[in-house]
């Protein structure tokens, strides 16, 4: 295993995709417990079943949300977007786009959104060099706003479904460290643009007719797509069935509405996708999907044998400090993805019930205790320290084959500021909140 995260780390020198290898490793790794001499009729049952079913749900949750976001986009949903921007102004431009994608990353995850933004800033600007920049803005502004919603980022779905937080009070603690982190690099990244940037002449939506799309249905199927999956929560707080049994119900709505509003295009077999869509990116989406079930089945291995209840034993002996450990785990996510970071993480510790006679450390890992929330934020900040970090920084990487080290130079120390700002951020507001 240790390998294997060597081999995801180095990804960008070794050019071995990290989805084989975390695959690769979870497999082999499964193999090898059951050859160990364990019970395998019991391992297979009580142990592989269970914890497949706890990283299918989320993969069906990514798959069903990105679905809803790709009828959304087919049905001009996302059309806005480019009308809002089309203006050479940089703070209108870089302002307007980290504000959008903060927005829809806390509703979709944030590689969806980073996806979708990255192919409308694609065909809007046709500087490169003014495209890196605002492709970092929108990495740094996915991770924020993904980190402050329990449905906005992978990592945040997990503690969510583990019960390590509530959405409400979740969002609460988070919003305002999150806002902090994305504002800053933000704000420095501004100073490196012009006044006025290099924007193509408006591009025209063709949909494989004359007829435009009208704009109460864009509304309508933006409000329930969005609106839905906010309900998500709710829905698995009344029914205590998985997340993305809601989401489903939800992309089940928005394609009988697809149907019934397209039944023309769709009977004249006219297209209804969105010409000049960046497969290649969305086919990196599929790719992190393989990648997270690798990582998964990965540590789950490592859950069965033992090795992270004995590391949570040798950080409460050696280190016993959230914070330090936190900060360590966000560092190293800048390496490493953010999301083997958190799901390791995550699985070290078990949610406490909060009872009396708890010490003020194990009180940190309680139902929304601070290690929860800590470990969320330097993972999804701290993965933007450089592009290889986070999923998100990665499609950023391959979409405008961007150099690590033009990154490290111009991006790495603003993230870092935004970073400690964020963490000031986040006790001053817990200080606060406890002396009220």
């Amino acid at each position: 295993m240790l390998l294997a995260y060597l081999l995801i780390a180095s990804e960008h020198l070794n050019h071995v995709n990290k989805a084989t290898t975390a695959m690769f490793a979870g497999v082999v790794g499964w193999i090898l417990y059951l050859c160990s001499g364990v019970d395998q009729q019991a391992a297979v049952h009580d142990a592989f079943t269970v914890h497949s079913a706890y990283f299918c749900s989320i993969v069906l949750y990514l798959l069903s949300t990105m679905t809803i976001v790709e009828v959304l986009s087919d049905n001009g949903c996302f059309d806005f977007i480019s009308d809002f921007l089309h203006t050479r102004s940089k703070r209108r431009f870089l302002w307007g786009t980290a504000l959008i994608t903060f927005l829809l990353s806390a509703n979709l995850d944030n590689l969806t959104t980073v996806v979708l933004m990255l192919t409308v800033v694609r065909r809007m600007l046709a500087n490169r060099r003014q495209r890196i920049y605002i492709g970092a803005a929108i990495v740094v502004a996915a991770c924020c706003g993904g980190s402050f919603t329990v449905i906005g980022d992978v990592t945040t779905l997990m503690i969510w479904t583990k019960g390590a937080v509530t959405p409400t009070a979740f969002a609460q603690a988070m919003l305002p460290p999150a806002l902090v982190a994305m504002i800053i690099p933000v704000l420095l990244i501004s100073f490196d643009l012009p006044e006025t940037l290099d924007i193509n002449r408006r591009y025209i939506v063709y949909r494989g007719d004359d007829a435009a799309i009208p704009l109460w249905q864009r509304i309508v199927m933006l409000v329930l797509g969005i609106g839905g999956l906010w309900f998500v929560p709710t829905f698995h707080r009344l029914t205590l069935l998985p997340p993305f049994l809601g989401s489903l119900c939800v992309l089940g709505v928005i394609w009988v509405l697809n149907e019934v509003f397209n039944h023309r295009s769709i009977r004249s077999e006219q297209p209804l996708t969105l010409p000049g869509s960046d497969r290649r990116l969305q086919y990196e989406v599929f790719q992190v999907i393989m990648f997270f079930i690798g990582v998964a089945l990965a540590v789950s291995v490592l859950v069965e044998i033992g090795a992270m209840a004995a590391a949570g034993r040798w950080i409460d002996m050696h280190i016993h400090d959230i914070y330090v450990f936190s900060v360590f785990m966000g560092v190293l996510s800048a390496v490493l993805d953010n999301v083997c970071l958190v799901l390791s993480a995550v699985s070290i510790y078990d949610v406490l019930p909060a009872t009396e006679g708890l010490t003020a450390y194990q009180q940190f890992f309680t139902q929304n205790g601070q290690y929860w929330h800590l470990i969320v934020l330097s993972g999804c900040v701290g993965g933007c320290l450089l592009p290889i970090g986070s999923t998100a920084g990665y499609a950023l990487l391959k979409s405008e084959d961007m150099g690590m080290w033009w990154y490290f130079r111009k991006i790495s120390g603003k993230v870092l500021l935004g970073w400690i700002a964020a963490l000031i951020t986040y006790f001053g507001v817990d200080y606060i909140v406890n002396i009220i």
